[in-house]
C-alpha cells in the first residue's frame, strides 16, 4: 500500500491470477507453511498479504472476499497469532514460529520479570496488571478478561487529561509480544444493531495458548531465534536488502 497522487493505492494481484489467494482458510495455510507474514507491503517486496490478493475487495466488509475482514476471522479461529509484530505494523505468525518471536522480543524476560529489573516503565505496566494477577502461591496468573481496547484505555487511565500515547504503548506491547489481538466486536445500540468499526479485543498469547506453548523457545538463545527469523525472510526472499529485513524484524537482542 502506498500514496500515490495523494490517494492511498493497494499493490495486489490480478483477480483471475491463479496465485491469488481466495479464502481466509488459504491464508492460514499459507502461512502455517512459511512461518509469518505481514499485513501490508512492506521494504521486503512480495512479503505481505496485501501482494497476494486482490485489492478488489479490501474494506468492502464482505468476510467472504475482503482481507480485512479475515483478519478478524483469523484472530477469532486461534489458528494464527494476530497483532503489530512488524516495524510496529500488523501481521501474522503461526503458532510453530511464535515462540520463536517471544524468546526474540522478550529477550529473556517474562513481563513482571521486566518490570521487577526495571525495564518495563508505568504506563506499560497499568495495562498489563488488567491481564496478569497472581494466585495464592504467588504465580503468575494469566486472565482472560475480554476488554475492549477503547475501554481498556479509559480503564488504566489514559486520556487527554491523564496517561499519554496509549496506541504507542499498545503497539510496544504487541511488538515484545505481551499481548496479542485475540478478537474483534463491533459496538451495538440501544436497539442491539452493530456499528462503527470493529474493536479490538487484546489478550495474552499465555491465556489463549498457554505458557508453555507461547515460551516453548525460552531455552535457545535470542540471538540465535532472531537468527532463525532473519534467516526464513532471506529464504523466501533471497534478494531482499538486508536493511529492509532489519527494519521489518527489527534489530539484532543485546
Amino acid at each position: 500500500m502506498s500514496v500515490e497522487n495523494g490517494e492511498w493505492v493497494m499493490h495486489g494481484l490480478a483477480w483471475n491470477d491463479p496465485l491469488r489467494i481466495r479464502t481466509w482458510q488459504e491464508l492460514v495455510n499459507w502461512i502455517e507453511k512459511i512461518g509469518f507474514l505481514p499485513l501490508f507491503g512492506n521494504g521486503v517486496r512480495g512479503f505481505s498479504v496485501e501482494e497476494h490478493t486482490s485489492a478488489r475487495y479490501w474494506w468492502t466488509g464482505d468476510r467472504q472476499e475482503d482481507p480485512w475482514e479475515w483478519r478478524e476471522i483469523i484472530a477469532q479461529s486461534r489458528k494464527l497469532v494476530y497483532g503489530k509484530f512488524f516495524d510496529n505494523k500488523a501481521g501474522f505468525i503461526s503458532l510453530d514460529w511464535f515462540p520463536c518471536f517471544v524468546n526474540y522480543r522478550r529477550n529473556g524476560y517474562d513481563f513482571d520479570s521486566r518490570w521487577q529489573d526495571g525495564l518495563a516503565n508505568r504506563r506499560e505496566k497499568r495495562i498489563m496488571d488488567f491481564y496478569l494477577s497472581e494466585d495464592a502461591k504467588g504465580d503468575t496468573v494469566f486472565r482472560e478478561d475480554r476488554i475492549l481496547s477503547t475501554d481498556l484505555k479509559k480503564m488504566a487511565g489514559f486520556g487527554k487529561e491523564a496517561e499519554k500515547n496509549y496506541p504507542g504503548i499498545m503497539t510496544g506491547l504487541q511488538m515484545q509480544t505481551y499481548l496479542v489481538i485475540s478478537d474483534f466486536t463491533r459496538r451495538r445500540n440501544k436497539k442491539g444493531e452493530e456499528y462503527g468499526m470493529a474493536v479490538s479485543i487484546p489478550l495474552t498469547p499465555e491465556a489463549m495458548w498457554g505458557y508453555e506453548r507461547v515460551t516453548a523457545a525460552y531455552s535457545e538463545d535470542p540471538g540465535v531465534s532472531y537468527k532463525r527469523i532473519c534467516d526464513r525472510v532471506r529464504e523466501l526472499y533471497p534478494e531482499a536488502p538486508d536493511r529492509e529485513i532489519i527494519r521489518l524484524i527489527g534489530k539484532a537482542p543485546q
